[in-house]
């Protein structure tokens, strides 16, 4: 199978979420399933509230679904949604 580039929007709880540690679970996360980290940006959303937005590769062959309730998983994070997939050509 192929790669993929996906990306990746996690919601936290609340605008006083520490951001740093979600996003050092989430590169663990990406690493531990033969994943590759691309980068983790800031959105700002509305009322001080801040997404992460992690763009990743990911081995085709392994099921999103089990990556994103990885993700779920971690304290703090209210949801997960991958806004991008694609197919890494190269």
């Amino acid at each position: 199978m192929g790669t993929a580039i996906i990306k990746l929007k996690v919601m936290p709880n609340s605008p006083e979420t520490n951001l740093e540690a979600i996003q050092k679970e989430i590169e663990r996360i990406v690493a531990e399933n033969s994943g590759k980290m691309g980068k983790l940006e800031i959105e700002p959303i509305a009322f001080g509230l801040k997404a992460i937005i992690a763009t990743f590769t990911w081995p085709e062959e392994i099921e999103t679904e089990k990556f994103e309730k990885a993700i779920s998983s971690i304290n703090n994070v209210s949801s997960v949604q991958i806004i991008d997939f694609r197919r890494a050509f190269g």
